[in-house]
């Protein structure tokens, strides 16, 4: 397994020192590095009555039952080790006869016992052996595999990724039966020494991104890893671009989805959420059930998400634009009405833009840290009761009410909620610029944007592939979906064509 740094114990005089042969010293060195830890446990016991023996653990980390029924209870009722042939290994002898757990290995170096012990593992050491017997015997309370309560659906799988890497790894092959999925663990973090591994298709993945992923994350130098997004942050190419590069998730058929179009996922243990990579803008705009659903169905809602992006962006400024400098692009009647219920508010328009998007963003950010039943109030009463306030006192307008209103109805149609967050950014420098310039200052902020979008990279693809640079067999799954039967090559993300669905499959 590789790793970022050198396995480090406690001390630095055991990160050099070995076991010995006595078991009374082997005893005294782990107990003095661990000697302000309650939670590790040590037990002394003997081998068939007559070899004294010494296992050590963290509770809370192993399988209690499982230590008893499959390594104590056989241990203790074994053979005497005098009746072994001679020039017999003991520990071989054990681990063969009566040691009945699958993960076993053995170790002699004491840094690297502390770091197997830190990691869910029981250590055995035997009187007269300088080696000690390392078994993985992982338990202790995790949380179950259960629904998302972020990433809900309507037709698709229901369970979601957990906190621990083992299982995540698992519901990953539980839908790619192939040897050919790759699972790498690296470890990242001096203290924590958080596991990170990096899963692929070998011959579908490109090869450089792979390289790639793998220096990124080796260059990590940090105390601790608590959860993916530190990850994410040390691997990205642009920090400071409102647009998120990688795929953040916790639905599991996501990330196969995204492997078996030739990308790279991450997992890092402790957290659900999973990264994956290369990612482009229309990605982000897709959902899963867009694959689920038939063909029309899936076109028309991929539409209407587009448009209610488009809404999310630009309606307050465009809003602003024309009621401060092109009102005669207003129809005369839609222009009366919204000219009669500005007239007390005494605020220009850029100013009640601001506020009223200020404080939508307010509400929901209270929505979404208070707890769940009261979060949900807060949203929506608050929302009610603070925008007609505001309307019947005369410091808003009417007219801005809704348009603030279904500007936050389009965004929460975005289905990332990272991507989301880049429209709920970039929507306040869009109504600045409005309310100086009118639509000559919205056309020069999209320009802008288009020309970040251009230049932006998500692992060396371009972000607005397959539009840029156009890609024909790409488009056959971006602004829209066509039937599956008809997309019979992967996206060409590294310019490779490779086959996914055979020709001669349409109905």
């Amino acid at each position: 397994m590789s790793k970022v740094y050198q396995d480090k114990a406690p001390t630095n005089d055991a990160k050099s020192s070995v076991l010995t042969s006595s078991l009374e010293e082997n005893e005294a060195v782990f107990k003095n590095l661990f000697h302000s830890c309650s939670d590790v446990v040590f037990r002394s016991f003997q081998i068939g009555g007559q070899k004294n023996a010494l296992l050590f653990y963290i509770d809370g980390l192993i399988d209690e039952k499982q230590l008893d029924e499959s390594l104590l209870k056989p241990l203790m009722l074994s053979s005497s080790p005098e009746q072994l042939d001679a020039g017999q290994d003991l520990l071989t002898f054990l681990q063969n006869q009566f040691i009945s757990v699958s993960q076993v290995k053995r170790a002699s170096n004491i840094s690297s016992i502390v770091l197997d012990v830190l990691k869910s593992s029981i250590v055995i050491l035997i009187a007269d052996q300088t080696e000690g017997l390392i078994l993985n015997v992982p338990g202790g309370k995790t949380r179950s595999v259960e629904q998302t309560s972020s990433e809900t659906t309507i037709r698709g799988p229901r369970d979601s990724f957990t906190e621990s890497i083992r299982t995540n790894t698992s519901l990953i092959r539980r839908r790619i039966r192939s040897a050919r999925l790759k699972i790498e663990t690296l470890t990242v973090g001096e203290l924590t020494q958080t596991d990170v591994a990096i899963a692929y298709i070998e011959d579908i993945a490109n090869e450089a991104v792979i390289q790639e992923v793998r220096s990124r994350i080796r260059n990590i130098k940090i105390d601790g890893v608590l959860e993916s997004g530190y990850i994410e942050q040390f691997i990205e190419e642009r920090s400071f671009s409102p647009f998120p590069q990688y795929l953040v998730t916790e639905r599991p058929d996501y990330v196969v989805s995204a492997l078996l179009e030739g990308r790279v996922a991450i997992l890092t243990d402790g957290s659900p959420f999973i990264i994956s990579g290369p990612m482009t803008f229309w990605g982000f705009l897709q959902a899963g059930e867009d694959y689920y659903d038939r063909v029309l169905f899936a076109n028309l809602i991929r539409f209407i998400r587009l448009v209610l992006t488009m809404v999310a962006l630009f309606l307050p400024s465009i809003y602003v634009a024309l009621t401060t400098f092109h009102q005669q692009m207003i129809p005369t009647k839609l222009l009366l009405s919204v000219s009669a219920a500005r007239e007390g508010v005494p605020f220009p328009a850029l100013v009640e833009a601001l506020l009223m998007e200020s404080t939508f963003e307010g509400l929901r950010e209270a929505g979404v840290r208070l707890p769940k039943q009261v979060g949900q109030a807060v949203s929506i009463v608050g929302g009610l009761v603070v925008g007609q306030a505001a309307v019947q006192a005369g410091i808003v307008s009417a007219p801005m009410v809704i348009v603030v209103s279904l500007t936050g109805i389009a965004s929460f149609a975005i289905p990332r909620y990272n991507f989301s967050f880049a429209f709920r950014i970039l929507r306040f420098p869009m109504i600045l610029l409005a309310g100086m310039f009118g639509l000559y200052g919205i056309t020069a902020g999209f320009l802008c944007l288009l020309i970040h979008l251009s230049g932006l990279k998500s692992l060396g693809v371009p972000y607005l592939f397959p539009t840029a640079p156009v890609n024909f067999q790409g488009l056959k799954d971006s602004i829209f979906r066509a039937p599956l039967w008809t997309m019979h090559f992967r996206p060409q993300l590294d310019g490779k064509r490779s086959t996914r669905i055979p020709k001669g499959q349409e109905p």
